[in-house]
């Protein structure tokens, strides 16, 4: 992952965007895409929706989504997801928004659509879950958020890989371990009798091996649908975007799928994606695969084998990010290179008052009498600030938002331990 030292800032996205758009030579790219599954379970559904149309002042522009949903436990939550997570979503962004402000509105949206939809589907009290990669393509910007272990991995035009997503096991983090643990879960192997633990790391009760999901009523309400959220800029020579169950994952690296399938395009590539991965572990799991081609207008050969294969350095020096004073100097020509792929945002906090926070770069994203999360209408003082207990409380003022419904606020606590977890039950691991 991209290190966050103090030498690299990220770049500014209104000069990004002001950038593409005072180049009369960048056009907007065309995307093109394949999938492929195997089914063992049943569970893995996808989702895909191109040209999405949308009002911009006296015209029209587009965006596309792509998203994978990996159930377990039942399909139950990954076909409710499937069905409302993009509307949620875009009902958490306000109307009437500029290009620039749109893509910066997107993942607070997208934090406030998949706690919703999270919500929204515990109220039909079914134990399903889901893990969640889901993409949202606006010009050469790509906006990523996740939960779970599904994962979507970018390459660009020049060879170099760039991880969007990020791996929700327990035995990946501890943060996240030490968050369920703090929160009134327990972190453990299972437990076979006589002392012998095995498996992977997993939150107890329900022995999810998962930090985050949909879902998982049954788990705990420390297992959140708080999604890390990333968003960059392709370079006007594009890339290939792989989305990706964990069952290719658990199989083959990033390298080896970008490279099995160099050449070919997006519906072959994801056949032989799948192929490689079944190939290596027989058909043990769901394996499904989104392959998606980002280039420039009038190119539609598949990337080729790049003429020099980078190593891990070389990534993540193509990976870069600007300060805002470099871009900004009056008399200076900025000169970009062509084949970087710039950070624009990352968050992957599970806490909402993180996420929802009022520093925001849309005026007019917060609504005083709007649930920051489900959008409902709230009366007049009856909204409660995600603020109270936070460090940040104590410096804003009483009437500073965002605000949540009081059902929002319970949802909110209960991802903190604050109370009882609903429907709590043990029962055996499920993913």
């Amino acid at each position: 992952m991209l290190s966050k030292s103090g030498e690299h800032q990220t770049v500014p996205l209104s000069v990004l965007l002001k950038r593409e758009l005072a180049n009369e030579k960048i056009e907007r790219p065309e995307i093109t895409h394949g999938q492929a599954s195997q089914s063992k379970k049943g569970e893995d559904l996808t989702f895909i929706k191109t040209e999405c149309q949308r009002v911009l002042g006296d015209g029209v522009t587009t965006y596309s989504v792509f998203a994978l949903f990996d159930g377990h436990n039942g399909s139950a939550a990954a076909i409710y997801s499937k069905e409302n997570l993009l509307n949620n979503v875009l009902n958490a962004i306000p109307q009437d928004l500029n290009s620039e402000e749109w893509v910066a509105a997107l993942p607070r949206a997208l934090v406030a659509g998949f706690v919703k939809t999270d919500k929204d589907f515990q109220e039909r009290a079914q134990t399903s879950g889901t893990t969640v990669t889901f993409v949202i393509i606006e010009g050469w910007v790509l906006t990523v958020a996740s939960v779970g272990d599904s994962r979507g991995v970018l390459e660009s035009a020049e060879g170099a890989i760039y991880y969007l997503s990020a791996d929700h096991r327990l035995e990946c983090s501890e943060e996240e371990r030490e968050r369920i643990t703090a929160s009134g879960g327990e972190v453990g192997r299972l437990n076979t009798g006589g002392g012998t633990e095995i498996g992977p790391l997993r939150c107890w009760p329900g022995g999810l091996c998962l930090s985050r999901s949909i879902g998982d009523m049954d788990v705990g309400e420390y297992i959140v649908p708080v999604p890390h959220v990333k968003q960059v800029k392709l370079s006007s020579t594009g890339g290939r975007l792989i989305v990706s169950s964990d069952g290719v994952w658990d199989a083959i690296s990033a390298e080896t799928a970008f490279e099995c399938c160099r050449g070919m395009p997006p519906d072959a590539a994801a056949s032989q994606i799948v192929k490689e991965a079944v190939q290596v572990k027989g058909l043990r799991d769901d394996t499904t695969c989104i392959v998606v081609d980002i280039q420039p207008p009038e190119k539609h050969d598949p990337p080729k084998v790049p003429p020099k294969k980078q190593g891990k350095r070389g990534i993540k020096s193509m990976f870069r990010k600007k300060s805002p004073e470099s871009t900004s100097q009056p008399g200076k020509e900025e000169h970009v290179e062509p084949d970087t792929v710039e950070e624009m945002f990352e968050e992957g906090s599970a806490f909402l008052s993180e996420r929802l926070d009022s520093k925001y770069p849309v005026c007019n994203m917060f609504k005083l009498f709007v649930c920051a999360v489900c959008q409902a209408e709230i009366k007049p003082g009856e909204g409660i600030s995600i603020h109270p207990g936070t460090t940040e409380s104590k410096k804003l003022r009483p009437w500073d938002g965002p605000f949540l419904c009081r059902s929002c606020q319970e949802k909110k606590d209960a991802m903190e331990g604050k109370r009882a977890p609903r429907g709590s039950r043990y029962s055996n691991g499920s993913d």
